[in-house]
Order: C-alpha cells, then structure tokens, then sequence
C-alpha cells in the first residue's frame, strides 16, 4: 500500500527517512557524507515524487522505493 507522505507526521517522516538511510547496505560511495545530508536529500526525493513510501502488511514495515517500482506494489 503506498502511503502518502503527507499522511505521516513531520516527526514520523524523518524518523522512516533517517531509519532508512542508516540501514545496511545503503552505501553512499567512498565518501562520508552526514547523517542529515543523507535524510535531507532523501526527504526532497519524497517531496519531488521522486520516492514513495510504501507499507507492507505482511512484514508491518514502511519502506521507501523509487516511484517507477510502483506498479510493484499491490494493494
């Protein structure tokens, strides 16, 4: 299910992006960049549209996927 960004709280929305970008395995290449540039920059692809966030009822978890892997999601 593809939940709205403006549906979650401001609080809510960067905890999912900050959780997101910390996870494993989401590397930014040889540089370290800081933790709220990653959240910053991931937080404008949820605005732009760029990004969805979507929820999984099965494992209820959020997650967050390029837009264009929509049409994988199944309500």
């Amino acid at each position: 299910m593809i939940i709205p960004y403006e549906q979650i709280s401001p609080d809510a929305l960067e905890g999912l992006v900050e959780e997101y970008v910390t996870r494993e395995g989401t590397e930014y290449g040889w540089d370290d960049i800081p933790l709220a540039t990653k959240v910053a920059q991931v937080l404008q692809q949820v605005k732009m549209g760029e990004v969805i966030i979507v929820y999984d009822s099965d494992t209820q978890s959020c997650n967050i996927i390029p837009k264009q892997n929509a049409s994988e999601i199944t309500t």
